[in-house]
């Protein structure tokens, strides 16, 4: 378990275009991040690259608490990162989020 001095927290600009039950990219020093936000207004954040093949997360499909990749319909839990079944079989990693003076914020491993 991460403590919050384990990382450098950064700030998401994007994070209030975000509408309930969608997820956008974010590139931040040559890392993409899908950031969710979820239908009960809460903010996750997982790497944006499915670890089946090479596709980016945020152009998929959002319902619920699941992002299914657009290549392969592959489907993960966004906010624990849990692949959820083939043809996806390895976890995303995810990163923390926080709310900070009303600025969403993600913790850098």
């Amino acid at each position: 378990m991460s403590s919050e001095n384990d990382g450098r927290w950064v700030e998401v600009p994007i994070a209030d275009k975000i509408e309930l039950e969608e997820v956008s990219q974010w590139d931040f020093e040559g890392h993409s991040y899908a950031i969710y936000r979820s239908p009960e207004d809460e903010y996750f954040a997982t790497d944006d690259i499915c670890t089946h093949e090479h596709a980016h997360l945020s152009a998929g499909y959002v319902e619920d608490n699941t992002i299914e990749c657009p290549r392969h319909a592959g489907r993960f839990c966004y906010k624990t990162g849990e692949a959820l079944g083939a043809p996806v079989c390895i976890d995303l990693k995810t990163y923390p989020i926080r709310i900070v003076d009303g600025k969403v914020e993600l913790q850098l491993s």
